[in-house]
């Protein structure tokens, strides 16, 4: 007897959509656009370190020693992105408890190209938390910078990002204890920023001063150098703190916004300050003020709007600026290229402002109002403010214990002939300038 058309009908549509119903869910779990868009962010944030941070830092350096510090950033590119690779990752984002990840991703392992993490690939999730991982700890560079052996740097720098920021990273970002508290930390305030600042005063502190510092002077030997890395961090800030967004959204976008007002008003404040303070303004502090500007609206981008990262960039300018003069000239510590008062008080400062500028309460000022339906302002900078002090107390320790097992195995710092003779020469046998 031959089936009824109905019939016929009915299995077929029924086919039809078993076979079609995978391919759809397919096309509506990953977005194109905010996978477009973290691939660009990705980009931009390894942009940040090679070559941004490496010209940047390059310049400040004397002569003699800038190939150490382009060598020290991009070998530091080089190792954590396989220790990342092998481990970190996992650590950092595997499911874990609330102090660490597990060893579930180890080596990406059950990562194809197919696995999603939210509407991305998890596959460039990973590869762009690593740019994170490789900028913070290349920023501690600044630190010990000029004075620190090459092998010793591998080690340390090692040891530090598996020991230090993917901890961190966990408590904040991979479902940690931090995190479940309600800590806000858009793109890096706790994570990069207090971390590679805590981890530089302890480092400048255990190596101890460059030779003749404070009384001989040490100018940038390249400020054109330093200006262009500068431009480069600026601009690769945008992927920094608007790919924290992870999709191609309003969220994105405002982020971007508040970043670019912040970094302006820190680097004129800061400029102005010198201008007032010294009689003219310097090319330096310009540089300077932008990054502090940048870093300090780093946690708050993407709870704030463009009144409250206006005040944040002018609070970035004028604390940075005398937190630079305090650690140079009161507690005469040698942080080489200013990574602590900048970074670390830096991060510090946006990481509490957070709970200020997230709040509905002030007006034009405010951003999404997060504090205000979450703990309300009150409750959030306390969060806030634990977040800043576990972040301190965990980098400063852990740090320091890093620095004296890598000073007992292979000794931390060159000798005072190598550091006179310069470290280009001493450690790679090559030297910047042919003509020098």
């Amino acid at each position: 007897m031959t089936p009824s058309i109905p019939i016929i009908s009915a299995a077929g549509a029924a086919l039809l959509f078993l076979f079609c119903q995978p391919v759809a869910a397919e096309s509506a779990a990953l977005s194109s656009a905010n996978t477009a868009w973290i691939l660009t962010s990705t980009a931009l944030v390894l942009f940040m370190t090679l070559p941004g941070l490496a010209l940047f830092y390059g310049g400040l350096v004397r002569s003699k020693n800038v190939l150490s510090v382009l060598m020290q950033c991009f070998s530091i590119a080089g190792v954590v992105s396989i220790l990342w690779l092998i481990v970190g990752y996992s650590l950092a984002f595997g499911e874990g408890n609330a102090w660490i990840g597990d060893m579930s991703k180890v080596m990406l392992a059950g990562i194809g190209r197919e696995t999603l993490s939210g509407d991305i690939p998890e596959s460039l999730f990973m590869l762009f938390q690593m740019t994170f991982a490789i900028i913070a700890t290349a920023l501690i560079v600044g630190g010990f910078a000029e004075r620190m052996k090459f092998s010793a740097m591998l080690l340390f720098s090692a040891l530090w990002m598996l020991a230090v920021y993917v901890p961190v990273t966990h408590w904040v970002w991979g479902g940690g204890w931090l995190g479940e508290m309600g800590l806000y930390d858009f793109a890096g305030g706790t994570v990069v920023h207090i971390t590679c600042g805590v981890a530089a005063l302890v480092a400048a502190l255990v190596l101890g001063p460059r030779r003749g510092f404070p009384n001989q002077a040490m100018p940038p030997h390249n400020m054109t150098m330093t200006f262009i890395g500068a431009g480069m961090l600026w601009v690769g800030w945008f992927g920094f703190n608007g790919g924290s967004a992870l999709a191609a959204n309003g969220d994105a976008a405002m982020a971007m916004l508040v970043t670019h007002i912040s970094a302006a008003a820190g680097a004129l404040v800061w400029y102005v300050s010198e201008w007032i303070r010294f009689g003219k303004p310097s090319a330096l502090g310009a540089v300077t003020g932008m990054v502090a500007g940048l870093g300090t609206i780093t946690p708050a981008s993407g709870f704030v709007g463009p009144g409250g990262a206006l005040v944040i960039g002018i609070l970035a300018g004028f604390v940075c600026f005398n937190a630079t003069l305090f650690i140079k000239r009161k507690l005469k510590i040698d942080d080489s290229l200013d990574v602590f008062p900048v970074h670390g008080v830096g991060g510090a400062l946006g990481t509490l402002l957070v709970g200020v500028f997230a709040s509905t309460q002030l007006g034009v000022f405010s951003g999404y109002g997060f504090a205000d339906t979450v703990n309300g302002m009150g409750g959030q900078m306390y969060v806030q403010l634990v977040g800043v002090l576990a972040t301190v107390a965990f980098t400063a320790v852990v740090t320091f214990v890093i620095l004296k097992v890598v000073d007992l195995l292979l000794g931390l710092r060159v000798t005072e002939e190598q550091e006179i003779q310069g470290l280009d020469i001493v450690l790679h046998e090559e030297r910047g300038y042919d003509n020098l």
